[in-house]
């Protein structure tokens, strides 16, 4: 897939709908503390940071893919989950064309939402897909993501770690049931999946706190000094 070629959006262009799709994204948003309306924000200036390398990417489509992306958020231990995407992209796609967005950019915003999810296994297959990507899971890494990762587990009724084995040294990784375990089991294929260069580097300096916090974790789980 390749996205049309479009008229460059300015920046003024640019602010105007930043507004628009945040108010849009708002009007949806739940209750999930690990994919509201700060997660959305997040994932946009990492998509800023992303696109400094890839200038040729089209703003506007990653843009609104960042904020639109979660328009509906099925819960992960949800047997649906991975519809979550598809059916975001949908709703994406009327909400905007009420709003006026170019039309020929639909499609390219709609499969950004599409392959986004981890759960889903679409294949990013444009520049700004591969983009948007790399930006919502590099908010999976470092500190934040850390946060994210025990609030997620929380709410879904985790225990934090194995009591007697938090490295899984002898047993299967299980992050359905601990929420240690989810740092080796997703969160650190992360990085090798990323599709941008830029996405990746990122990843692996992201990633190198997680696994720090892993190995702390686990030495005072043990009781050491």
């Amino acid at each position: 897939m390749t996205t049309p070629m479009t008229t460059p959006t300015s920046p003024f262009e640019l602010a105007a709908w930043r507004a628009r799709l945040a108010a849009l994204a708002n009007e949806s948003a739940g209750s999930d503390g690990a994919h509201d309306a700060n997660h959305l924000e997040r994932v946009w200036r990492n998509a800023q940071a992303i696109l400094e390398h890839y200038p040729q990417a089209d703003t506007l489509v990653v843009l609104a893919a960042c904020y639109l992306h979660d328009l509906v958020n099925v819960p992960k231990n949800d047997p649906e989950r991975h519809l979550a995407s598809t059916r975001s992209a949908a709703m994406a796609r009327r909400e905007l064309a009420a709003l006026g967005f170019p039309e020929q950019r639909l499609d390219a915003v709609a499969h950004a939402i599409e392959a986004h999810s981890f759960s889903a296994g679409i294949a990013a297959g444009t520049l700004e897909a591969r983009i948007v990507q790399d930006a919502d899971r590099l908010d999976g890494l470092g500190a934040v993501g850390l946060a994210r990762m025990f609030y997620t587990a929380g709410r879904m009724g985790s225990s934090l770690a194995h009591g007697g084995d938090p490295l899984a040294l002898a047993r299967p990784l299980d992050d359905r049931a601990y929420s240690l375990d989810h740092i080796p089991a997703k969160l650190a294929k992360l990085p090798g999946m990323m599709q941008t260069e830029a996405g990746r580097r990122l990843g692996e300096q992201r990633l190198a706190l997680l696994e720090g916090f892993r190995a702390a974790f686990a030495a005072e789980w043990a009781g050491a000094a």
